[in-house]
C-alpha cells in the first residue's frame, strides 16, 4: 500500500540528516512509501522538447568512435526517482542510466519500466531504443561507476531536474564539482539542467530549495568553490573569471511546456532550461 507523504513531512524528516547523511534521509522516505510529493508520474515535457529541438546542440544518440564503430551515447539521471526521465532518454536512443541511493527507489524504477513500457515508445525506428540500467549508489561516490564499468568523465548527457534543488545549498559546491568529474569532454558532454524552483521564496524551507538561474551559473562556473549567499540569494560580487575547470553555459531558454509545479498564476512558466559543457 502506498503512503502519501506531504512536503512539510519531507522537510521535517530531512532536517535530521545533515551533510553526507542526506542519502540516508531520502532512502528512509522511499522506505516509508513510494508515493512522494516530487513525483509527477511522467517525464517533464520540457525534457522531451529539449531532446527534439536541441538535438543540434546535444548531439544524436548514436556516434562513431575513432575506429569507425558506432556506439550509443550514455545519459545519466542522478536522483532519478521513479525513473521516468531515464526511460524517456532510452526511448530517444541513448543508453540511459538511472541512479538512486535507495533500494526501494530502484524497485520503483523497475516497476515503472515493466508497467508502462508502451508509453516510452521508440522515437526513431532507425535509431531504436537504448539500454536502461538502474544503479543503486551515492552520486558523490565512485563505487557505482566501477560497478557498471563507466569511467570518470564517461557520460555524454547528464540530466538534472529535481536533484540540485533537493540538496541542502551547502552541498552545491560539491554537486557542481561532481558534474565536472562525470561529464564527457566538450562538445560531446552536455549537462541539461531544468532549473526549478526559480520562483520560490529563497528564505523558505526546503527541499525543494529555491534555485535561481544565478545559483546554477555561480556554482557551475566555479565548481567546488564556496559561493556566498545573502538570505538565500547568491550574493553579487565583483566580476571574477570563471574557473578553468568550470562549465560554460551554451544554451538557455524558457521552455514552452513544463510541469505545473514550475508554473505560476495563469500558467506563467517560471522554469528555465540550460545546457552546460566543460570548458575547452
Amino acid at each position: 500500500m502506498q503512503t502519501n507523504i506531504n512536503p512539510k513531512e519531507v522537510q521535517a524528516h530531512l532536517s535530521q540528516y545533515k551533510g553526507d547523511k542526506y542519502v540516508d534521509g531520502w532512502a528512509s522516505l522511499w522506505d516509508k512509501g513510494d508515493n512522494l510529493p516530487w513525483d509527477r508520474g511522467f517525464p517533464n515535457p520540457a525534457l522531451e522538447d529539449t531532446l527534439v529541438k536541441q538535438r543540434p546542440t546535444i548531439g544524436a544518440p548514436l556516434a562513431t568512435d575513432a575506429q569507425g564503430q558506432s556506439y550509443r551515447r550514455k545519459a545519466l539521471v542522478p536522483g532519478c526517482g521513479r525513473g521516468v526521465d531515464v526511460l524517456l532518454l532510452a526511448s530517444f536512443g541513448f543508453d540511459a542510466y538511472g541512479l538512486e541511493y535507495s533500494a526501494a527507489a530502484i524497485e520503483a524504477c523497475k516497476k515503472e519500466e515493466n508497467d508502462n513500457a508502451s508509453w516510452y515508445r521508440v522515437r526513431d525506428q532507425t535509431v531504436g531504443t537504448g539500454k536502461v540500467t538502474w544503479i543503486q549508489g551515492d552520486f558523490f561516490d565512485n563505487a557505482w561507476l566501477q560497478n557498471i564499468g563507466v569511467p570518470l568523465n564517461g557520460f555524454d548527457i547528464i540530466y538534472d531536474y529535481t536533484f540540485f534543488c533537493a540538496l541542502d545549498p551547502s552541498m552545491r559546491p560539491k554537486w557542481a564539482l561532481r558534474q565536472t568529474q562525470l561529464l564527457s569532454p566538450s562538445p560531446a558532454g552536455n549537462l541539461i539542467c531544468l532549473e526549478f524552483p526559480r520562483h520560490k521564496d529563497p528564505q523558505s524551507a526546503g527541499p525543494p530549495y529555491a534555485s535561481s538561474s544565478e545559483a546554477y551559473m555561480a556554482h557551475l562556473s566555479h565548481p567546488g568553490e564556496e559561493i556566498p549567499y545573502d538570505n538565500g540569494v547568491v550574493k553579487h560580487e565583483p566580476l571574477r573569471a570563471p574557473s578553468k575547470d568550470g562549465l560554460e553555459r551554451v544554451a538557455y531558454w524558457k521552455p514552452e511546456r513544463t510541469h505545473e509545479v514550475g508554473q505560476g498564476e495563469n500558467g506563467v512558466i517560471h522554469d528555465r532550461v540550460s545546457i552546460w559543457r566543460r570548458r575547452n
